[in-house]
């Protein structure tokens, strides 16, 4: 497994963790989904004792394993609606990597052409918020492509539940997504009216991880913009050309106390930046559908995200 691929597995996998040791996951649900990433209870024994998580028996993993699972109740919140007038957005599907990918598109209305932004979504998938931010976009003069990384296994709608999506996504090797990106890329560029030299891209949790590792392949991206994502290898980091604005969580520890080293390693390498740490916010805090939004902060670092776009395209 590769260096990247364990630091995106491990990243999932203590996410689930914080969650519940925070409260804010059953216990049962916690072992379910830990189930799903080991892959096997053998597997599941094993991630547990990594997270530091002792004493949990193969029954008890046996008997979470057959439990229904309890996602968080999924709420639709918009703030661009899908039949806002001023845009065009619809769910599109393209071919490439033998197979059918899905992807939401959503352009300005009206307009001939227009700088384009691609959006990553979480590791649950491109849900209804990924679409919603991918429409914020496009409300603000971008074409804007969030592409489903769960394409492989027929796409996000095609789960119920999303740990089984954070499973795939975080077991998947990372060398298929990056392919996957890539791919999204080329389809986002094509688009009539596309302004290819004038590309950025947004990324939230896993999807701001994947954003810092396609800033690191990507020559010709102008922005990057990842919302509390793993950061890449610094030994990559000097290979970045785009202006990166970095967005954290102050209570976010488990990814925000990596932001100095990784702001360091950044000026050593000359890369235009900016990072904004929100005091009070905690992981995934620009959700608004999830039980971490702060909207005071959300509001403050979309705005900033669309400053920080325009003005370096």
């Amino acid at each position: 497994m590769s260096e990247y691929r364990q630091d995106l597995f491990r990243y999932v996998a203590e996410e689930f963790a914080e969650d519940y040791r925070e409260g804010e996951l059953p216990r049962r649900e916690f072992l379910r989904r830990s189930v799903l990433l080991g892959g096997s209870i053998l597997g599941a024994r094993t991630l547990l004792a990594s997270l530091g998580v002792m004493g949990v028996s193969a029954a008890e993993l046996a008997e979470a394993q057959t439990a229904p699972p309890q996602n968080e109740p999924a709420k639709n919140v918009y703030q661009v609606a899908p039949d806002d007038p001023s845009i065009e957005a619809s769910s599109v599907t393209y071919e490439a990597l033998g197979r059918t990918n899905f992807a939401y598109l959503a352009r300005p209305k009206g307009v001939a052409s227009a700088p384009i932004v691609m959006v990553i979504h979480e590791n649950r998938g491109l849900q209804p918020h990924i679409q919603d931010v991918t429409r914020r976009v496009a409300k603000a003069g971008f074409i804007g492509l969030a592409p489903d990384f769960v394409s492989p296994e027929g796409g996000t709608a095609k789960f119920t539940d999303t740990a089984q999506i954070s499973a795939f996504i975080a077991r998947t090797p990372a060398e298929a997504h990056v392919a996957h990106g890539l791919e999204a890329v080329k389809f986002l560029k094509a688009q009539p009216g596309a302004q290819a030299e004038r590309f950025g891209m947004v990324g939230f949790c896993w999807g701001g991880g994947m954003t810092w590792r396609m800033a690191t392949l990507l020559p010709d991206l102008k922005v990057a913009v990842p919302f509390y994502g793993p950061s890449p290898s610094f030994e990559d980091i000097p290979k970045i050309r785009a202006a990166v604005l970095g967005i954290y969580g102050g209570l976010d520890n488990r990814i925000t106390s990596n932001a100095p080293a990784t702001d360091a390693a950044l000026a050593a390498a000359g890369v235009k930046h900016q990072f904004l740490i929100y005091p009070g916010a905690n992981h995934a805090f620009h959700n608004d559908t999830g039980q971490n939004y702060k909207r005071d902060a959300a509001e403050n670092a979309w705005a900033t995200t669309l400053v920080w776009l325009r003005g370096n395209m």
